[in-house]
């Protein structure tokens, strides 16, 4: 599935974020928490998209069934 790459990216991408956000001596630590604070956000929901998206993939619904996403999440 070509969502499941790109969301794999995405997610690269953002930890690449954090990195560099971490590694900045030059910015200070409430300033780091509000930077990191809206990607960590995205990264969360972009997590669970790629688990469902895997889980879907791994465990494709039966024709005119609902898909059963929510029954394998623990949150």
């Amino acid at each position: 599935m070509n969502s499941i790459k790109h969301i794999q990216n995405a997610l690269d991408e953002l930890d690449g974020e954090v990195q560099k956000i971490l590694i900045d001596w030059s910015i200070p630590l409430n300033e780091k928490d509000n930077l990191m604070l809206p990607i960590l956000q995205q990264k969360r929901v972009l997590t669970q998209t790629l688990e469902d998206l895997t889980y879907l993939r791994d465990n494709p619904p039966k024709p005119n069934q609902p898909c059963g996403i929510s029954k394998y999440r623990e949150d």
